[in-house]
């Protein structure tokens, strides 16, 4: 059902790329804004939003040697191991992306990165269990503001190939 969006009110959040995408494929989501502070991280959004940070999920931009970086999607309270990455996706190495690269392949900034609608089209990577949860907390293209989606609708959407690299930080 299409449209559980408004429930906050239509003009009461940022319409972005992420949020138009969203709505041509008739994804629900439910919009969730919070304060944005520089280093805060997928904790200032759990603490805001109340909810546990590991379903609070960081969309990371990852160099892998190719053309174009790759997104690795990962709960916010676990890191990327890259040398399992690598591994994984049978490249020599993995790093995560400067800040002007994410920029210009996503188009949205640090901080406000989506995995839906970016600019050029990149390869996913999804932590396996992150398709697990109920609910997650994913960006929604502007710093500051979440969606909160089924994992089943990201999975259809964006088709990510399932990893497994998370670590403690």
């Amino acid at each position: 059902m299409p449209g559980k969006e408004n429930d906050m009110g239509k003009n009461e959040y940022p319409v972005t790329q992420a949020v138009r995408f969203l709505r041509e494929r008739g994804i629900d989501f439910v919009p969730h804004l919070y304060p944005y502070q520089e280093h805060g991280g997928t904790r200032q959004a759990a603490v805001t939003l109340s909810v546990p940070e590991h379903r609070v999920i960081k969309t990371l931009l990852m160099d892998i040697g190719e053309r174009h970086p790759v997104i690795v999607l990962m709960h916010g309270d676990r890191e990327v191991s890259t040398k399992m990455l690598a591994r994984q996706l049978s490249v020599k190495r993995a790093s995560p992306c400067d800040v002007k690269t994410a920029e210009k392949s996503t188009g949205y900034q640090v901080g406000g990165i989506s995995p839906f609608g970016t600019r050029e089209r990149l390869k996913v990577y999804a932590e396996a269990s992150i398709l697990e949860l109920d609910r997650i907390f994913i960006n929604g293209g502007k710093r500051g503001f979440m969606v909160e989606i089924d994992p089943g609708n990201l999975e259809r959407a964006l088709k990510p190939h399932r990893v497994s690299v998370a670590v403690n930080p």
